[in-house]
């Protein structure tokens, strides 16, 4: 038996490759999903796992796994306890990883597995982290390819390390790149953010993505867009900098504007309409101090979650490996993933 840092048990020797896949109300895919990947890896050949990270899932996908890893054994499965985010789900994958290089990719199948072999390919080459760039992307509507086009060329522009425009988190990194990304103590975290600021050897290889081969996604607008301001306040204080600027050109209009009635009133002896000027500017100061107090408290609010050192995630239950036809589970308390 051989474990890990985080504890997990795999049997008979380590994988080579883990697949770190988190799932949430996937079942519908998850009979498509698995055939897929059980020809892809061993088209590739290297010993390998998949650790399926149920996200406080719904469905039955959890017990349908536990059924499939009788037939599959490179199933392992981590449950955890409620649904924590896709970020948090992530983080447990990687943390329960015993390979020497580790697959992110999703259970929908947009990221076609297909692409795992040139992956491997460059991985042996020499390079600790393989980007995958979406050159097409089908089944999405041109508002979300607009703004996701829109959001990394903004985050780029504001972030101080780079990321890398239209790359999710399909990609693979290699023992070392992820033992540094492990020892990253945040707990609001945007995953592709920390990937790219660790840094390491890195490939890039593009390629098309394609339609939900069955289910719904489990994304929205809002989801998205909070998503996306993590990002951008996880990775830099430019916001706040805005803000400032904000205020500064605020008082300099709200100063010369005043100067400007005084003026009129004193040379032209013009009469000063009270009401509506008092009325522009009590707007438009209010709405400056409202953009600049949640731009404040969305970085507030982030340090003070940081402040209470919770548990990114609870584990519920862990399916390590098959023995004798049975699945082998830890059950009982909660584990928890912590610095």
């Amino acid at each position: 038996m051989i474990k890990n840092s985080s504890g997990y048990s795999v049997e008979a020797e380590v994988p080579v490759i883990s697949l770190v896949i988190p799932i949430y109300n996937e079942r519908e895919v998850l009979p498509v999903c698995l055939p897929r990947l059980d020809k892809v890896m061993r088209e590739v050949g290297f010993f390998f796992e998949a650790i399926f990270v149920d996200d406080g899932s719904k469905d039955d996908g959890y017990e349908y796994l536990v059924e499939q890893s009788r037939r599959y054994s490179w199933i392992r499965l981590v449950r955890l306890s409620r649904n924590f985010g896709k970020e948090a789900a992530l983080t447990a994958g990687l943390d329960y990883a015993a390979g020497e290089a580790v697959v992110i990719l999703d259970a929908d199948l947009q990221d076609p597995p297909e692409c795992i072999p040139k992956m491997v390919e460059a991985w042996r080459a020499g390079v600790d982290v393989v980007l995958m760039q979406r050159r097409t992307r089908c089944g999405e509507s041109w508002v979300k390819r607009a703004s996701s086009y829109l959001f990394y060329r903004l985050l780029n522009r504001l972030s101080d390390c780079e990321i890398l425009a239209d790359v999710g988190d399909f990609r693979l990194m290699s023992r070392r790149c992820l033992q540094a990304v492990l020892e990253l103590p945040e707990r609001n975290r945007y995953m592709k953010g920390l990937f790219s600021w660790v840094g390491m050897p890195t490939e890039v290889i593009q390629y098309d993505r394609g339609a939900r081969v069955a289910g719904k996604t489990k994304w929205n607008y809002a989801g998205l867009i909070g998503l996306a301001m993590e990002g951008i306040t996880s990775f830099s204080i430019a916001p706040l900098r805005w803000a400032a600027v904000m205020g500064v050109f605020s008082a300099i209009f709200g100063g010369g504007f005043g100067l400007w009635i005084i003026f009129k009133a004193m040379v032209f002896g013009a009469q000063v309409a009270g009401y509506p000027s008092l009325i522009a500017l009590i707007t438009c100061l209010g709405g400056v101090q409202l953009i600049t107090f949640g731009i404040l408290g969305e970085y507030v609010g982030k340090t003070y979650l940081e402040a209470k050192r919770r548990p990114i995630y609870l584990v519920r239950e862990v399916l390590s490996a098959v023995r004798g036809g049975e699945a082998a589970s830890a059950r009982g308390g909660c584990n928890a993933r912590d610095h």
